[in-house]
């Protein structure tokens, strides 16, 4: 079967879709295969029982350059965190504010046992670091592990183990901070200059806005590519679609096959809990940190208290994030987690109702030094083959969207020459 379109995307996440919009916006003839039900790769929302479930944990840093340029905040209403975290240590819960934005709270935290006074002094050398220059000059610096950049900071074992680890550790799924510096620095400078958020209709509702600018019948869902031919591409059904090139922009173990590439990159897994209680668990937009180390959850946040349209009317939605894929049955680890949840939050916890596990095989790439510079990636694999989102790359939203964009600019000059 013949395309009418000049570009094949294989994948509609949101590198896919930039990548899409980008062409559409030039005039660029393209369509999307997407192998399941929905755009939006991982970063989708479930509707169950009048709840919305992210497919794991998940926010969007409001300073994300390429998000402001491409996406309408205004209307995915976003929602936004309190900037710092509470964190449980030693049995009871500490509240660690961003004192840029919370001068007061910043102040009474200077007394916690979070990390040492001259701890909390550090974190203004690390925040002067990241936010000097530019991205590109970010990612030319030396490059260490995360940990080693903290360690070279100057920053004590305790801040770093009670919450570096479960902070950064529950952003890149990697709590032993053996993620590039130059991601982890990127991060904070994100953290640093805007909200951290959630649109009120899900994180489901950033590549659905994306999408809505395309043409209809531009994404063609369900629609799993078996392999890249010269000339176009071969569908599981043994359909045959002719392009005049194609772009891949699937998450990493799906382009390693279509590419034929046997030294696949590693992933980061996370697994995430939902439940559902009629208690008011955290009355502020609160992320919850595990600073004593032990336990299966890192981290959890009830959503709802940041968009009330999470979850139904009197009711509370809670997310717990546990790093990695536990070897453990889905009730084993229910069974865990409330136990966890029960020392944290009183005998109550027993009447909260467990709606669901993902569990996410394939979060992120491992992201270990050295890494990228996704400012200025090569997309081009080959004449008519081209290559998005965070393969071989960094990851984000932001790179997944400039990695679309900067394909689908070459792709352009490609077609055009």
């Amino acid at each position: 079967m013949s395309s009418n379109a000049d570009v094949l995307i294989i994948g509609g996440g949101l590198a896919g879709l930039c990548c899409a919009l980008r062409l559409h916006q030039s005039g660029i003839s393209f369509q999307v295969l997407e192998a399941s039900d929905g755009v939006g790769g991982r970063v989708r929302t479930d509707e169950v029982e009048g709840f919305l479930l992210d497919r794991g944990f998940q926010v969007l840093l409001t300073a994300y350059p390429e998000a402001r340029r491409v996406l309408d905040y205004d209307a995915l209403n976003l929602r936004p965190f309190y900037p710092g975290a509470l964190i449980r240590y030693k049995g009871r819960f500490y509240r660690f504010a961003d004192p840029w934005r919370h001068p007061i709270d910043g102040i009474k935290g200077l007394f916690s046992p979070i990390g040492s006074f001259s701890d909390k002094l550090r974190v203004r050398k690390l925040r002067q670091q990241v936010l000097t220059g530019s991205l590109q000059d970010l990612y030319n610096r030396p490059e260490f592990t995360t940990l080693q950049a903290l360690r070279n900071i100057g920053f004590s074992e305790n801040m770093i183990d009670r919450f570096f680890k479960p902070f950064i550790g529950g952003v890149f799924f990697d709590p032993n901070l053996g993620v590039s510096s130059r991601m982890f620095e990127f991060g904070f400078r994100m953290f640093s200059m805007g909200d951290t958020a959630l649109p009120s209709k899900g994180m489901g509702a950033i590549p659905d806005q994306i999408a809505s600018k395309l043409p209809g019948g531009a994404v063609r869902k369900e629609a799993r590519v078996e392999s890249i031919q010269e000339d176009g591409v071969i569908l599981k059904s043994g359909e045959k679609i002719k392009a005049r090139s194609v772009v891949v922009a699937t998450e990493g173990p799906e382009a390693a096959r279509l590419l034929g590439d046997k030294e696949k990159s590693g992933s980061r897994s996370v697994t995430c809990l939902y439940f559902e209680t009629n208690e008011l668990t955290l009355s502020e937009p609160l992320l919850v940190l595990n600073g004593e180390g032990k336990g299966p959850i890192n981290s959890l946040c009830c959503p709802s208290s940041m968009a009330p349209s999470y979850a139904p009317k009197g009711k509370s939605l809670v997310s717990v994030t546990i790093i990695g894929n536990p070897n453990q049955s889905d009730q084993q680890l229910e069974t865990a987690v409330r136990v966890q949840l029960t020392e944290w939050f009183g005998p109550g916890v027993s009447r909260w109702r467990y709606l669901r596990t993902y569990r996410i095989l394939h979060a992120l790439p491992l992201q270990v030094p050295p890494v990228s510079n996704p400012t200025s990636r090569p997309a081009q694999l080959r004449p008519g083959l081209f290559m998005c989102g965070e393969y071989n790359n960094v990851a984000s939203i932001q790179w997944a969207m400039v990695s679309g964009r900067q394909t689908a600019e070459a792709v352009i000059d490609w077609l055009r020459k």
